[in-house]
This record gives structure tokens, C-alpha cells and sequence, in this order.
């Protein structure tokens, strides 16, 4: 046998080993994003928020770890291990959708008091916008855990989609003015730069689908049109009576 039959290493374990380090790049993309602004003032003692908010920020990371674990399992050929974990992310994301509900009602009651009302409703839209397609996704997901290579595209869609909160600390971080944060919430448009991370992840995805199996799945193309349109729908109805109706709604949930 010869030396290059050896070493080579087959496509499969190519892309295998290609969404390990997209998992690594998803759990740098989110621990780094928040360091700034949450992971350093814990660290420090200045980050003064609701204890859900470090329930919701545990349960994030976790699911980040996770993905990344569930990655790792399948690169080493350790699939059985995979499937059982998988019943552990189901009960994880169900918990992680509860907690994000929750932690932004307890937010847009604070800046309700603080003042800021009309802008944290608006915001709002942002967080809740997003619920559906997430959880869309991850519903596909599962329903298509027989059809590996449906499930793992549209995990990936799905953490990448996730990837835009993260993000958007670096961006508030590096480019808001001075005392922003003492003005309530951004204005809705200020999730669109960021949501863009999660899009250009998709798009190298659908770069290594061409160049490994000719053309990129159907799951990226149309996942990437979702991610693009999720953030532009959101801004939209921001502004709209109808949903400011449904925020104040949602917002006395947690009267």
C-alpha cells in the first residue's frame, strides 16, 4: 500500500472535519462577542443585570458547546453517541426558547420604567422576530435526523442564524457612540450589519458544498434567503401599530 492511499483522507471526513471548525468558528464567534460585554464586567463585578440574564447567557453558551461536541462526536465516527446526545439538545433548546422569552419580557420592563417604552418594543421585534425561524428550523432539523445530510445543513443554518446577537455586542462595542447604552435600546436597523456574520457563514458553506459535491444543497440556498429576510422583516413591522399591540401584549406576560 502505498504512502498516498495512507494518508488520504476521504471526503466524507473532509466535511466532516469542515463543520468541526465552523462549530469551533460559531463557539469563538460567541464567546468572543460577549466578552466585552458580559463575560469581562462578570468577571470585574460591573455587570449588574436580573439573574435570568445569566441563565439565559449559560444556557446560550451551553447549546454552543454543545453544537460543537455534536460535531466532533460524528468527525470521530462516534454516531450512537451523537443520537443520544441529540435527546439532550432537544430538551435544551426547548428550556433555551422558554428562557429567551422570558429574559426579553424581563428586559422591556426594565427600560419600560427607564423610560424608554416605545424604543424597547420596537427592539423587541428583533428577538421575538426571530423565535420563529429558529425554532422552524430546528423542528426541520429533527424531523429530518435520518437524512444526515438535511440535518446537518439546517443545524448549521440555524447556529449560524443564531450567531447575530453575538455579533452585534462586537459592532455596539467598537462602533456606538459613546454613552449609547445609557439611551435604551438601538434602534431595529442595527441588527441587520450584524445578522450579515450569520449569512457569510452560510455563504462559505455553500462555497465548500460547490466545490465538494459540485453544487450548494438546497437547504443553504434557501436557508440563506431566510437568514436575509428574517432581519429585513423585523426592522419592517418594528414601526407598525400592530406590532407595538403585540409587544405591549407580550410585555405584561410578566405583570
Amino acid at each position: 500500500m502505498s504512502a498516498t492511499s495512507i494518508t488520504e483522507v476521504s471526503p466524507q471526513t473532509q466535511v466532516r472535519r469542515f463543520h468541526v471548525r465552523m462549530a469551533g468558528l460559531f463557539l469563538l464567534i460567541a464567546f468572543g462577542g460577549f466578552y466585552p460585554t458580559y463575560w469581562a464586567k462578570v468577571a470585574e463585578g460591573s455587570f449588574h443585570q436580573p439573574p435570568i440574564v445569566h441563565i439565559h447567557g449559560m444556557l446560550l453558551f451551553a447549546w454552543t458547546l454543545l453544537y460543537f461536541l455534536q460535531t466532533a462526536l460524528v468527525a470521530s465516527g462516534r454516531t450512537p453517541a451523537h443520537r443520544a446526545w441529540g435527546m439532550v439538545g432537544v430538551s435544551l433548546f426547548s428550556v433555551l426558547v422558554c428562557v429567551i422569552v422570558v429574559t426579553k419580557v424581563s428586559l422591556m420592563r426594565i427600560d419600560e420604567v427607564r423610560g424608554f417604552g416605545l424604543e424597547t418594543k420596537r427592539f423587541s421585534a428583533v428577538a421575538f422576530g426571530a423565535l420563529p425561524l429558529m425554532i422552524g428550523l430546528f423542528v426541520a432539523a429533527i424531523a429530518n435526523v435520518r437524512r444526515p445530510e438535511v440535518h446537518k445543513r439546517l443545524m448549521f443554518v440555524l447556529m449560524a442564524g443564531m450567531m447575530t446577537p453575538a455579533a452585534a455586542r462586537v459592532f455596539l462595542t467598537f462602533l456606538a457612540p459613546p454613552g449609547a447604552a445609557a439611551n435604551g435600546p438601538p434602534p431595529p436597523f442595527v441588527s441587520i450589519p450584524p445578522a450579515t456574520i450569520g449569512v457569510l457563514c452560510v455563504i462559505g458553506a455553500m462555497v465548500y458544498d460547490w466545490r465538494t459535491r459540485g453544487r450548494p444543497h438546497a437547504v443553504y440556498v434557501y436557508g440563506v434567503l431566510l437568514l436575509i429576510a428574517q432581519p429585513i422583516a423585523a426592522v419592517m413591522m418594528a414601526n407598525t401599530d400592530w406590532w407595538l399591540a403585540v409587544a405591549a401584549s407580550i410585555e405584561r406576560l410578566g405583570g
